[in-house]
């Protein structure tokens, strides 16, 4: 009769061996993304933009969605020079009508749509003194349920074709609550959900559903971030994060990894080290984590402004310097500068 260490040796061996089958039969289905149509949201600039790219590059055929006629026309023109097909189209996705719009306009111009990249968001940093409840749900609005008004805008497509792939981008922030962030940890905890639920109630229709969790990365995003409190210093903590490489990637190798993971069919894709420890850590020891956000909430700036600004209205001597060096190049990268 084995012993309970046995028991558990026989467990764990046998899901190492299964999780090496997985992993081998990802490895030889794995898709190929030439002539594969994709539709990335928020795709004008910062990881959109990235990963359109990384698309562009393995040879799928592109359609772009973002607010801004000026920011699509000047992203589409630089993608075309490297020899991408582009389609963009100006569509706010918290907008109901302009999503469906968007879906046939896509449909019309490529008779099908393989992958709906669901990409678009908005961050709004500063203390939860001075957030309002309107604060909450227009995050909510742009970060989760843009995502479920593509989702179901798409689904009929999907449905007629047998076959279909969702990809949600949540973030760190969806599954660890970040100080001084809190609608947008709340809206990504939200994403997460609904991610996870259509990943199972999708897959009897034959439609995949990928979930990516994202920690920071060099897109160049803070200067278009949303600003509230002692706005130099909220913005100055968030793009000095954003800027360090133990807390941040680059936004091209994150496309990078993205893309594998799509092409893979994995179910969910958690990109750093110091992310999957941080999960890791919130699942095992959560008070950890718990004592950790509150020591960092008590070193943040402390204000009751409720003004809002934009990061680069809150540039001072405390974001422009060497740290943020990296941050600044990528913002020009990836289109963020207009």
């Amino acid at each position: 009769m084995m012993n309970i260490g046995q028991v558990l040796k026989i467990s764990v061996m046998g899901l190492i061996g299964a999780a090496m089958v997985q992993a081998t039969r990802r490895r030889l289905n794995r898709m190929n993304l030439n002539g594969k149509i994709v539709l990335i949201t928020g795709g004008s600039r910062g990881l959109g933009l990235a990963l359109a790219k990384e698309f562009a590059r393995r040879g799928a055929l592109l359609a772009l969605c973002g607010r801004s006629d000026k920011h699509l026309q000047k992203v589409e023109e630089a993608l075309r020079r490297t020899g991408a097909e582009v389609f963009t189209h100006s569509a706010d996705v918290t907008n109901i009508a302009q999503v469906e719009h968007l879906m046939q306009q896509v449909h019309a111009r490529y008779g099908r749509i393989d992958i709906l990249i669901n990409n678009a968001g908005a961050m709004l940093v500063g203390p939860k003194d001075v957030m309002e409840v309107a604060d909450y749900k227009k995050i909510m609005e742009t970060n989760c349920w843009s995502s479920l008004y593509c989702t179901q805008a798409i689904a009929p497509y999907f449905k007629v074709a047998g076959v279909g792939h969702i990809v949600n981008i949540t973030s760190i922030g969806g599954k660890i609550a970040v100080p001084h962030m809190l609608p947008y940890s709340v809206s990504k905890f939200a994403m997460m959900g609904l991610s996870q639920g259509l990943t199972a109630e999708l897959a009897a229709e034959r439609i995949k559903v990928t979930t990516v969790v994202p920690n920071l990365m060099r897109t160049g995003s803070p200067r278009n971030i949303t600003v509230k409190g002692h706005h130099r210093k909220e913005y100055a903590w968030f793009k000095i994060a954003d800027s360090l490489p133990f807390l941040s990637q680059s936004a091209a190798n994150a496309a990078q990894q993205i893309v594998d993971g799509i092409a893979a069919e994995k179910v969910e894709i958690t990109l750093t080290l110091t992310a999957k420890i941080a999960i890791a850590l919130q699942a095992l020891c959560p008070s950890i984590i718990a004592q950790t956000s509150g020591l960092a909430n008590r070193l943040m700036p402390k204000s009751h402004n409720a003004v809002e600004k934009k990061g680069y209205e809150s540039e001072s001597m405390l974001s422009r310097n060497a740290l943020t060096r990296t941050t600044d190049m990528a913002a020009q990268i990836y289109n963020q500068h207009e």
